[in-house]
């Protein structure tokens, strides 16, 4: 069954710190982690406006310990950064804390990734509803369908453009869908770059962000 999580009193970082201890100590999150490494938990600002939701982590993020540092963690660095925001001033998490596995060869390297399990994401949704009550950010991002899957409720929808682009909720706070940074690296058309930046403008003014008329061209033009 999934954990119950009960956070500590005391300011946001000294719950953390134990939510922290709490998810890298979790024999299951532990039991699913091959040797050398490591379960995952979300990083950046815990006074952040904005949190961006991915769903698992990658070769990269099991390596390191840190969400979205591979190629699409790069590329969704240069995203915040074009909102006019430092990616250390955001809150950036999985649902999932632990790569999920695929069978490989005794000793060999995993290749490719798999999308995790309904299980799998259930198990883990309390962590991140702790960072969450943590952060207390004003408005999430869902990352990705398996994302926006995890958050809305199983079987929703079927396509991503069902739920794409429109403000919804989770936990009491407003969400917004998008594609994941990983489509721009399959499809680099101005096309597809324009529909995530569109849906990150519809953030950036939630948030009251300032946008320039610069920023809202982006990707129009070229």
């Amino acid at each position: 069954p999934p954990p119950t999580v009960a956070l500590p009193a005391g300011d946001k970082a000294a719950r953390w710190a134990a939510l922290r201890a709490l998810v890298l100590g979790d024999a299951v999150c532990l039991a699913q982690v091959r040797p050398g490494k490591k379960v995952v938990l979300g990083v950046g600002s815990l006074d952040a406006k904005i949190m961006f939701v991915g769903e698992a982590p990658g070769a990269e993020e099991e390596i390191q310990g840190e969400p979205f540092v591979g190629p699409a963690g790069q590329l969704l660095t240069k995203m915040i950064q074009a909102m006019g925001v430092k990616r250390e001033d955001v809150y950036i998490g999985n649902i999932m804390n632990w790569r999920p596995e695929m069978p490989t060869s005794p000793g060999a390297t995993q290749i490719g990734n798999r999308p995790p399990t309904e299980e799998e994401m259930r198990y883990c949704l309390p962590y991140l509803r702790a960072q969450i009550e943590i952060v207390n950010p004003e408005l999430l991002v869902a990352l990705g369908s398996t994302a926006a899957q995890g958050l809305l409720g199983f079987g929703t929808f079927k396509t991503l453009g069902e739920v794409r682009s429109r403000w919804r909720e989770f936990g009491g706070k407003p969400l917004m869908v998008t594609y994941h940074p990983s489509y721009i690296l399959r499809d680099g058309s101005n096309r597809s770059k324009r529909a995530i930046w569109e849906d990150l403008l519809k953030v950036m003014e939630r948030a009251a962000l300032p946008v320039s008329e610069k920023q809202r061209g982006y990707f129009l033009n070229k």
